[in-house]
């Protein structure tokens, strides 16, 4: 169950004072009150201003910028700017300074530019963290410790390599069990000894991004990075929590980003907190899906938007201002999949820099005369109303979808069948289906041991390309148990070191989805599969076409075209209790519109219709309370038909809200059950 982390509903986002003269501060001060805004996260890139050389910090600026938000009453996310090392230590320490791709050191400059095994980096960054605990602890309004800031980049110099051999050897003991693994017999790519290694780069079996000769040295190098920028946060949490025990620890996460295993680094993490920065162009399944992925992180509980833009980025091809009413319907999306928080980037717009052009409440108009200012204030009035009774609640899902890192990471390094097949990409196929239903969808890790499973009436695995051990038996049993699980092309086929398990695809589920795949046809754009479904209806597959043989299943959908017309497309297997699905290629809507209708019927899922652009989600709270979201994410205005069971009170006014009304462009409804 869940619960508030916060006292209040924290309505804020980044402020970068120190860029500014302290005549600017009162002055954002009074406009962002103005606004609503409650919260402000400093200290985010200062690194250089509090510690100008060696042994000498400074904290005067920060001791003024703090004091000024406690006089105002904000809350406080205090971070401790460890992303951007200063000058000085990249000349004094060349070491700090991370190698990159291509073997290049790098000299100062850039951000994320630290190496997370540099001696320098390990000593002065949790000082650094430990010193502003010290200070700032007992800080009234501290809402929480931000850790460094979107942390991502990868190293490849020598300390790299050497803590990497070390590694290699705890997980593996022996040269022969190394070999045996990464299956160096591939391109006499034997290991005589351990100073044989080399990290996999463009300089040695990398030869260019997703390009690894030996997969599983390339997957295990970003096992260890992960662990290693995992092992960076928890060193700072360390130096924290000596002199503050309570205050929630975070770092901001970036949803999909490849480099980390979330779910491990999720678990350090006292809220996960993340920043959502989708394109213009990005259906609102798809920022759905990456809330679900991130309330998944966390386990299940409520999370914090860390960043958002008000307005538009800077760093995307297109940098699309938000249209009339779509920053607050974004706002709210967040909230129905799980926020607590709703926090920008940036409170005010830099004049100088990269990040000059990037939205912000306090643009470069320096006025509140503005679109986006009244429309954060109106915001912020909502919040400041009702925040508090939007806290704690939990999602209650129906169905899950199974997304693991290292099948991420696989899929990256396939050579093969399809430049089109992407893991993130498949994983966003199978829930924007659910998500055209408004079944509640959670993520979770495919590690989920089988009684937790077993509160789903569904489980999806696209792509679950890489199956880790134990997996298959807790998937069998939940499905024995009762469960339907749906298995697609490429999930199951090769074992935690990234080989391919014999007999067939899909590999470790085959005999559960009770077919056995021979062969897989890669299909350009212009040469799509047709495929009957069982009902009689024609519709397309596109980048693969799985050449399936059933066993004991039964034949759901059929090819229609190619040399493989009349085979088996999809098909579905009892085992127990329960069903297992197996999908062959690559549905277009309307076939997962109808694979979602299956599941509906076989798993008794609960529906909700709307239209295009409308999604409803609800909300549960431990007092028994629970909250609908009806959220018009597009353009036009629609009528939605809502069932008795979603009916209710307006949360704004106490009207009656039930069966038919229109919802305005961006607009939305929250309904008190």
């Amino acid at each position: 169950m869940a619960q508030p982390m916060f006292d209040r509903f924290y309505y804020g986002g980044d402020w970068n004072p120190e860029q500014w003269d302290e005549s600017v501060w009162i002055k954002d001060i009074r406009m962002l009150e103005d606004a609503g805004i409650n919260e402000a996260t400093i200290n985010v890139f200062s690194w250089a201003q509090l510690q100008p050389s060696e042994d000498e910090y400074d904290f005067s600026t920060l001791d003024r910028i703090v004091k000024l938000l406690v006089d105002h009453h904000f809350g406080i996310v205090l971070a401790t700017s460890t992303a951007a090392i200063p000058a000085w230590m990249a000349r004094r320490h060349p070491d700090v300074m991370y190698t990159d791709f291509e073997g290049r050191r790098h000299k100062f400059g850039d951000r994320h530019n630290p190496c997370p095994n540099s001696p320098t980096f390990k000593t002065y960054a949790p000082r650094l963290a430990g010193k502003l605990a010290e200070r700032y602890a007992d800080t009234p309004g501290l809402v929480a410790w931000h850790v460094s800031n979107e942390y991502g980049a990868y190293c490849y110099c020598d300390n790299c390599r050497d803590a990497w051999i070390e590694w290699l050897k705890a997980k593996y003991g022996t040269i022969e069990a190394l070999n045996k693994a990464w299956y160096t017999h591939f391109w006499g790519h034997t290991i005589y000894d351990w100073d044989d290694i080399v990290v996999p780069n463009a300089l040695s079996d990398e030869w260019e991004p997703g390009c690894a000769t030996l997969s599983c040295a390339a997957i295990d190098y970003r096992r260890f990075m992960s662990t290693s920028i995992t092992r960076c946060f928890t060193d700072e949490r360390a130096a924290i929590r000596e002199f503050d025990k309570t205050t929630p620890i975070t770092t901001n996460l970036m949803s999909v980003f490849m480099d980390i295993d979330y779910f491990q680094l999720g678990k350090e993490l006292d809220v996960v907190s993340w920043d959502s920065y989708p394109r213009y162009d990005f259906p609102a399944s798809a920022v759905a899906m990456r809330h679900d992925l991130m309330r998944g992180v966390g386990g299940g509980k409520p999370f914090m938007l860390m960043e958002q833009t008000p307005s538009q980025q800077n760093w995307q091809p297109y940098n699309s201002l938000k249209r009339p009413g779509q920053m607050r319907v974004m706002s709210y999306q967040a909230v129905a999949h799980g926020a607590d928080t709703v926090q920008f980037f940036q409170l005010r717009r830099s004049i100088g820099g990269t990040e000059r052009f990037h939205g912000a409440v306090i643009s470069h108009a320096d006025t509140e005369n503005t679109r986006v200012f009244r429309e954060v204030s109106q915001l912020g009035a909502e919040l400041k109303e009702y925040g508090k009774e939007y806290m704690g609640g939990h999602v209650e899902s129906q169905a899950a979808i199974m997304f693991d890192w290292e099948s991420y990471w696989a899929m990256y390094y396939s050579s093969g069948p399809s430049v089109l097949l992407k893991y993130v990409d498949q994983i966003h196929h199978y829930y924007a289906a659910l998500y055209r239903r408004n079944i509640q969808v959670d993520i979770i890790p495919s590690t989920t041991p089988s009684d937790q499973l077993a509160k789903y009436r569904v489980v999806l695995a696209p792509a679950l390309l890489m199956v880790k051990p134990g997996v298959p038996d807790a998937i069998e049993s939940y499905v024995r148990s009762g469960g339907r699980f749906v298995a697609t092309t490429m999930s199951g086929i090769a074992d935690e070191n990234d080989q391919v398990i014999l007999g067939g695809y899909p590999g470790a589920f085959r005999e559960l989805v009770g077919s056995w795949g021979e062969e897989l046809d890669a299909l350009p754009p212009e040469r799509p599969v047709g495929v009957r479904l069982e009902n009689g209806g024609d519709v397309t597959g596109s980048i693969v076409a799985e050449l399936i043989h059933p066993v004991t299943s039964s034949v759901l959908a059929t090819y229609t075209t190619d040399f493989y017309a009349g085979t088996a497309a999809v098909t579905v297997n009892t085992v127990g209790s329960g069903k297992a699905y197996y999908v062959g290629t690559h549905l277009d809507e309307n076939g997962m519109d109808w694979l979602t209708d299956v599941l509906v019927r076989d798993a008794a899922l609960e529906t909700v219709d709307t239209p295009h652009d409308v999604e409803v989600r609800v909300r549960d709270y431990d007092d028994g309370r629970q909250l609908v979201f009806v959220l018009n994410n597009g353009p036009e205005t629609q009528t939605v038909n809502l069932p008795e069971r979603l009916s209710g009170t307006s949360v704004f006014d106490g009207s009656r809200i039930a069966g038919l009304f229109d919802i305005e462009p961006y607009g939305l409804r929250v309904i008190r059950l």
